[in-house]
């Protein structure tokens, strides 16, 4: 359905971040329900899907997908996330976080040999790549990607994709207005902005930050997805920000021949009207071009 000038999205990724599982679903800092957060969030990925109007590409989770790297946290999550994904066709990308643990996140979520080579992969959606970084560092909770890392996605970027790649990595290359995350924050941007130049990568995509944001990082569009678990309070003083068991939301990422834009989906929400419909759009759509512009792009007389 095309009522304007651009043709309808070509890819569509469902882009969460930061569900911070626990074994035995013990709650986050005492208070947080990590497991069942997640389970609404899948929840509503699904009524997304429920008629068949989304049909996503991929569900892009980018990282902490734990909280303490616990074996029984990436088994717990394969047994929420997996169905979901299979109910809706979608693939399910996995990118580590600083609160991930390689070894365990490899074997018990991956099914991979258990070691501390990154976690990295590459995934052709339909002419779409996507490429998933691990700036993740051993031990520590800053982000780095080590010279290895940079020299395997120069060679993964040396010939385009038919639509384009997108990134998906735990730290975003972006500053932030909160004076924790410059403590842990992706270091050596300039090294992996050096690696992007003249790329086909046309968007990133990061998590870390437990809050939405947007910003651009070598001429390249950056989406960070809140996260699942909790969100940050950016309405207090950056010195007072802290966490909150309120407004999740995850991004709906569609991209077009001319863009890629990243929509903001709560979790939790009202009833909806029901003034807009199938049957009010079956309706437009039998309106010539100039019936529809008459109808809703003239203003009412004043008065």
């Amino acid at each position: 359905m095309q009522f304007g000038q651009y043709a309808p999205a070509r890819r569509t990724i469902v882009h969460l971040s930061d569900t911070h599982l626990l074994a035995g679903n013990a709650p986050l800092g005492g208070r947080y329900d990590t497991e069942a957060n997640l389970m609404r969030t899948l929840a509503r990925v699904e009524q997304l899907t429920a008629d068949g109007a989304v049909r996503p590409d991929a569900l892009v989770f980018t990282g902490d997908l734990t909280d303490l790297g616990e074996p029984g946290a990436y088994a717990r999550l394969r047994e929420l996330v997996e169905p979901v994904a299979a109910r809706i066709g979608a693939p399910v990308v996995w990118v580590a976080g600083n609160h991930d643990e390689r070894p365990e996140l490899r074997r018990d979520l991956l099914g991979l040999p258990a070691g501390q080579e990154p976690v990295t992969g590459v995934w052709d959606l339909g002419g779409l790549r996507l490429i998933a970084l691990d700036t993740s560092v051993p031990g520590w909770h800053h982000g780095e990607i080590d010279a290895a890392q940079r020299e395997w996605l120069r060679a993964q970027l040396e010939a385009p994709a038919p639509l384009g790649t997108i990134l998906a990595l735990h730290h975003p290359p972006l500053p932030s207005h909160v004076p924790l995350f410059d403590i842990l924050e992706l270091r050596d941007q300039p090294a992996l902005a050096e690696v992007l130049a003249g790329s086909d990568v046309r968007a990133i995509l990061a998590g870390h930050l437990h809050y939405s944001m947007s910003g651009t990082f070598a001429g390249i569009p950056v989406s960070v997805a809140s996260a699942s678990c909790y969100t940050m309070d950016v309405a207090l003083p950056p010195t007072r920000v802290n966490g909150m068991d309120a407004g999740q939301t995850f991004h709906l990422v569609h991209v077009y021949d001319e863009t890629v834009t990243h929509t903001v989906v709560p979790v939790d929400a009202d009833d909806a009207a029901a003034f807009f419909g199938p049957e009010w759009y079956d309706r437009i759509a039998r309106m010539t071009r100039e019936q529809r512009l008459e109808l809703f792009s003239r203003k009412p007389p004043r008065g």
